[in-house]
């Protein structure tokens, strides 16, 4: 289509060009970091979409804006190994204020790494963060007025599997 001289120019879609622009994309905000203490996988085995296993979690601690909380036990981290090099993992669990607010966090994330990789994560041996793909969408539930907010916004997460835990750094999508 050749330009016309009487049409307005148009913005370019490029959002650093634009700032302006309400299709720009997203800037972050560091909400929380967690740290999820972790027991011994109970293995379900092969089912139809891979391989299923529960970690339950047993405590852990959270620093947030405004709050500072711990892990409650009891909780759980529902995987499917999906291939070789691939892991979905839907875990549930409570937060508990030091003021005694709950927050209830339904997390989902996807953890991928080269087969050999993946084989140690699976085995419970450290390995280099590195070498692993872990990114999350936690969703967060609370009653408590003060963190009633939570539960309307958007956030994005990373994360690092240790032996004995999970370390993850939660960020508000703004």
């Amino acid at each position: 289509m050749a330009l016309r001289s009487d049409m307005p120019p148009t913005a370019p879609l490029d959002p650093r060009f634009d700032a302006g622009d309400p299709l720009a994309a997203p800037a972050l905000a560091h909400f929380a970091d967690l740290e999820v203490e972790v027991g011994a996988p109970i293995e379900i085995g092969r089912v139809a979409a891979g391989v299923r296993r529960i970690i339950p979690i047993t405590g852990g601690r959270c620093s947030g804006r405004g709050f500072t909380a711990r892990v409650l036990p009891g909780g759980a981290d529902f995987q499917l190994i999906t291939s070789e090099t691939m892991a979905r993992l839907e875990a549930r669990y409570v937060l508990e204020t030091d003021g005694g607010d709950r927050i209830y966090v339904h997390n989902d994330a996807v953890r991928t790494a080269a087969p050999a990789v993946m084989a140690r994560l699976v085995r419970g041996e450290p390995v280099d963060p590195a070498e692993v793909y872990f990114r999350c969408l936690p969703r967060f539930e609370c009653a408590a007025p003060a963190l009633a907010w939570i539960g309307e916004r958007v956030f994005v997460g990373v994360g690092v599997r240790r032996p004995a835990t999970v370390v993850m750094r939660f960020f508000e999508v703004l």
